[in-house]
C-alpha cells in the first residue's frame, strides 16, 4: 500500500505495511531526526510531531491513520513560534542531552499557538507526559515563558 504525506512541506511516499508507526517512516524514509524513539508506547513524548497542527505521538500512530500535513522540529526556520522557542531554549540553557527537547518544543509550540501568555502552571500541564531524564524542567519552563514573552511583545 502506498501512503503519501506532506512532511515539512515536502511530499513523502511510503510503500509498506500501513500499520507501520509514523515515527519509523519519519526517521527511516523521510530522514527526520528530531522525532525520537523513546518508549514506543506514547508515554514519554520524545516522538511528538504536529499533524494538522495537533500534537501526535508518532511512535503509537499507524501510518494509515495520518491524513494531512506533518510538521517536525526541522521546520523551525520557517516557523515563528518554533524559531522563538529555539532561541529561548538556547538562552536558558534548557537542553542537556537533547533527547526529549524536540517533543517538548513541539508541545510548547502547540501551547503557544493556543495561549500566547501561558502561566507556569499551564506550561507544566501542557508538558505532562513529556519526560526529561536530565532534570532541566525548571529551565524548560523558563524557556517556554521567555519564548511567549518574545512572541507577544
Amino acid at each position: 500500500m502506498t501512503i503519501e504525506f506532506i512532511v515539512n512541506d515536502q511530499p513523502i511516499k511510503f510503500d509498506g505495511d500501513p500499520s507501520t508507526p509514523l515515527l519509523y517512516i519519519l526517521r527511516n524514509d523521510a530522514q527526520i531526526n528530531s522525532a525520537k524513539y523513546g518508549c514506543g508506547a506514547g508515554q514519554c513524548g520524545a516522538c511528538a510531531v504536529l499533524v494538522n497542527d495537533r500534537v501526535v505521538l508518532s511512535c503509537s500512530v499507524p501510518a494509515s491513520s495520518i491524513k494531512g500535513k506533518i510538521k517536525t522540529l526541522e521546520s523551525y526556520e520557517q516557523d515563528r513560534v518554533l524559531s522563538a522557542l529555539n532561541q529561548a531554549f538556547i538562552h536558558e540553557q534548557a537542553v542537556q542531552c537533547g533527547y526529549c527537547i524536540s517533543g517538548i518544543m513541539i508541545r510548547a509550540k502547540s501551547l503557544l499557538e493556543l495561549n500566547k501568555r501561558p502561566s507556569d502552571q499551564q506550561i507544566k500541564e501542557a508538558l505532562n507526559g513529556h519526560l526529561c531524564r536530565c532534570g532541566t524542567h525548571t529551565r524548560i519552563i523558563k524557556a517556554i515563558r521567555r519564548a511567549s514573552e518574545g512572541l507577544s511583545a
